[in-house]
């Protein structure tokens, strides 16, 4: 049992590697690479000799060339499974705009006459997309590229030393060199930046969780009926706690329900019903395993 456990498990770190890897080389070749900006760590740097060199080397090479080294020390020095998983998923972002180009698939700023190009546009959509592929591979792996990579190896030799510098210095670093190399020019450091915000606050959502809820504790003298409304009219599940009013020096129940955020208003009105009762709420980021109503 523990064996087909450990195989599914392999099977869905391999697939969800060559999802975030297809969807990351798709920003990129869509939308970032033929742009005149970059995107942030190693990546970027990567990005930046290409332009530097003329479009003379491949950017799948020069992505490959950059990163794989550094996974490869992971796996020697840190953890086999995920420096082959790192490396698996830098591969695939790589060949995967090669492989749109041998289809034919023209990026964002070609395939548009130059009056109909954006380069707000295409910084957007950057970020959103290869976002959703970052907050893929940190969510199942806590990785998403080479930044991570060097701050792992640093943070094995030094353990004394706060590796949250490592990913600000190189994503600045970025910025700074981008205004050199692209003409010193602002807009490439402008969309530079906007590419970097946009696709850490993407990580940040993906990062929350998709299956998210408000969290209500209403003190109460009626719990029964309260809960009785909530399981019948929210279909959710509700737990009672005891607890005592230290300033009315009386007992009452505290009720625990876990609602979705288009049920705020239904809750609001449950409450509102009964005048001695009070609540607050907070956001749940993430919600596991069955909250509804057991029927």
């Amino acid at each position: 049992m523990r064996t087909k456990i450990d195989l599914k498990n392999h099977i869905f770190d391999v697939l969800c590697a060559i999802t975030a890897g297809v969807i990351v080389g798709t920003a990129y070749h869509f939308f970032q690479n033929s742009n005149g900006f970059a995107p942030g760590g190693v990546g970027g740097l990567a990005t930046i000799t290409h332009h530097l060199l003329k479009n003379r080397v491949s950017w799948s090479l020069l992505m490959i060339a950059f990163n794989l080294p550094i996974f490869i020390l992971v796996s020697a020095f840190i953890n086999k499974k995920l420096g082959a998983i790192l490396s698996l998923y830098m591969v695939v972002q790589s060949f995967i705009p090669r492989l749109y180009e041998a289809i034919g698939w023209l990026p964002y700023s070609l395939a548009n006459n130059r009056e109909d190009f954006n380069i707000v546009f295409a910084c957007i959509a950057t970020g959103v997309i290869s976002g959703f592929g970052f907050s893929l591979m940190l969510r199942r792996f806590g990785a998403s590229g080479g930044t991570y990579g060097i701050s792992a190896l640093i943070k094995k030799m030094k353990p004394e030393m706060n590796i949250a510098y490592v990913s600000f210095i190189m994503d600045t670093s970025v910025v700074l060199i981008a205004f050199f190399v692209y003409g010193m020019r602002i807009t490439p450091v402008i969309c530079t930046l906007l590419n970097l915000f946009i696709a850490n606050v993407i990580v940040d959502h993906g990062l929350s969780g998709i299956k998210n809820g408000y969290k209500f504790e209403i003190i109460t003298t009626h719990p029964t009926e309260i809960a009785d409304e909530l399981m019948t009219r929210l279909h959710r599940g509700v737990t009672e706690v005891q607890v005592h009013g230290m300033y009315s020096d009386t007992d009452r129940y505290m009720l625990v329900c876990i609602i979705h955020k288009r049920q705020i208003g239904e809750m609001m009105k449950i409450i509102k019903s009964y005048p001695d009762t009070f609540a607050s709420f907070e956001k749940v980021n993430e919600v596991f395993g069955n909250f509804k109503k057991h029927v």
